[in-house]
């Protein structure tokens, strides 16, 4: 996971987004631990894909179970697992769910113009 986390990191700064690697690399470590913990089967990976457009950088993280879809849920005090997805739901501007014919996508977006604000 700190692979994929530093890949993403380096690609979105080479995109001129400085302003969002330490929030990218924040969502990708979350939505790939939750990859590993919960979407793996042996011998089968995630994938990690990157996608800019004019408005919107999304971060989808891919993996081969899709029979049980992530949701947020209010963890205990004592709970050591289980903020991941209320972490991303505060750092993005949105996320979601993707089914796919194998497995699930899990994505995140974040607003450029509202980046942009911030960067400058």
């Amino acid at each position: 996971m700190p692979r994929a986390r530093e890949r993403a990191v380096r690609v979105v700064a080479e995109w001129g987004w400085p302003s969002l690697v330490d929030d990218v690399g924040l969502i990708v470590s979350e939505l790939a631990s939750n990859a590993v913990l919960h979407g793996a089967l042996r011998g089968r990976l995630f994938r990690v894909q990157l996608t800019l457009t004019p408005v919107v950088l999304r971060i989808a993280v891919s993996d081969p179970k899709g029979e049980q879809l992530p949701r947020t849920r209010e963890p205990t005090a004592d709970d050591k697992f289980g903020r991941g997805l209320l972490i991303v739901d505060a750092v993005a501007a949105r996320w979601g769910v993707r089914e796919r014919t194998v497995g699930k996508d899990v994505w995140a977006e974040f607003d450029l113009e509202r980046a942009a604000r911030t960067r400058a």
